[in-house]
């Protein structure tokens, strides 16, 4: 290969690297701008679980269908599609302020636009996971390589995005700064507008000549007859269920209270930051370590540092555990998209992510309902433990699942 050959075979990587940055970013943006614009205005932690589930109901129905769509329409074409519509939904936000006034700007509409948002947000998502072995087969890298770099780069766009959205929060205010996001979705837009793929463009009709609905059955049938992801979709089910309500409702509505939108941000920041770290280390643990005992390692590691957060400590400490819950938990994903990948057939890959994706979002909801009302009617501390105890059971439970063994064996051939 000669040098200008290798940045060629290289292109479509990193092309669906930078756009899962941008539209990480994005998102990661909204995770500090929709809480904190429901906050300001009502304090209530019921409130914010309301936007915050209006964010993630969506998502179950939403990511099965993608999964479809990605299959039946095409990876770029949905890439772009969804990122489209996502900036729209954002960008609505200050374009209704501009046009009635920010008291229009209420809980039922930033619900209705949350959820708008998380419609599209899957099918982008997916589309770009199901990108990755022929892009990293151009690029000469093997998939555990790309695996790992991608969910580094997600892991990165919540650095740069919560970040950035607690600064602009702090500066320009929280409808403004939902210019950004849209303009982080349109520079995704771009980046998979460039790219040339093989498999990127609209599948063979004739593998989902039965429909979109009939596709959805078939990848969900599918991840139920293979027991090692059926496993890790109800593990993470349940995992997202106790975790997502810590980070949308619980640290929100702590530094709300005390009027520190530029904390919440580094708080977010640090669960990235040690994600970055763990999900590019991945690709040099998986040479020593069995991906069970990363796991196993993640859910327990996880249980605990919950519960330490659950007294509240200083704001330090609650950094640090952030970032050690980050860094242990970064090789998850890039485990999960690799048992994705090698069990499913090319045909089915978009479904089968899709499948995944929803059951690890089917939980969120409701975490979201108990944890809103628990919070303003006990306290966050008690909130926490409610949340972090189950956990600790959770990775438990999951050293006895015998289904995990099989994350270390060969996977045969789809």
């Amino acid at each position: 290969m000669t040098p200008n050959e290798a940045p060629s075979r290289r292109g479509p990587l990193l092309l669906i690297l930078f756009a899962a940055l941008m539209a990480g970013a994005g998102n990661g943006i909204s995770l500090v701008a929709f809480p904190w614009l429901v906050l300001q205005r009502t304090g209530s932690a019921l409130d914010a679980s309301i936007v915050a589930m209006a964010g993630t109901l969506p998502l179950l129905a939403a990511t099965l269908i993608a999964g479809a769509a990605v299959d039946f329409l095409g990876r770029r074409r949905v890439s772009m599609i969804s990122d489209a519509l996502s900036a729209l939904s954002v960008a609505a936000v200050p374009v209704l302020a501009l046009a009635f006034g920010t008291d229009v700007i209420n809980v039922a509409v930033l619900a209705g636009l949350a959820a708008l948002g998380a419609i599209f947000d899957p099918a982008g998502m997916t589309a770009r996971e199901t990108m990755l072995p022929e892009a990293a087969n151009r690029a000469g890298w093997t998939l555990d390589h790309a695996n790992s770099v991608f969910e580094a780069i997600f892991n990165l766009a919540y650095i740069v995005g919560p970040g950035i959205g607690g600064l602009l929060i702090a500066t320009l205010g929280g409808i403004d700064t939902m210019w950004v996001t849209a303009g982080a979705f349109g520079l995704s837009i771009f980046a998979i507008a460039a790219l040339k793929l093989e498999g990127a463009g609209r599948p063979d009709p004739t593998a989902m000549s039965d429909g979109v609905w009939a596709g959805i059955i078939e990848g969900l049938r599918f991840v139920w007859r293979n027991k090692v992801l059926r496993t890790l979709a109800l593990v993470d089910l349940v995992a997202t269920g106790l975790y997502v309500p810590m980070e949308s409702v619980l640290f929100p509505k702590y530094f709300t209270d005390r009027n520190e939108p530029a904390q919440l941000g580094w708080v977010l920041m640090a669960l990235s930051i040690g994600g970055l770290i763990g999900a590019l280390g991945y690709a040099v643990m998986s040479r020593y370590m069995k991906r069970r005992t990363v796991m196993l390692t993640a859910v327990l590691t996880l249980g605990v540092a919950m519960t330490v957060i659950a007294f509240l400590p200083p704001l330090p400490i609650i950094l640090v555990l952030c970032a050690i819950v980050g860094f242990v938990y970064g090789p998850i994903a890039p485990i999960y998209n690799y048992v994705m990948q090698t069990r499913a057939p090319q045909h089915l890959r978009g479904r089968v992510v899709g499948v995944m994706g929803s059951l690890a979002y089917a939980a969120g909801p409701l975490g979201l309902i108990l944890a809103g009302p628990l919070a303003d009617a006990t306290g966050l501390r008690t909130t926490f433990l409610a949340l972090s105890l189950p956990m600790l059971a959770l990775g438990i439970v999951a050293v006895f699942l015998p289904a995990l063994r099989d994350l270390d064996r060969p996977a045969a051939g789809p």
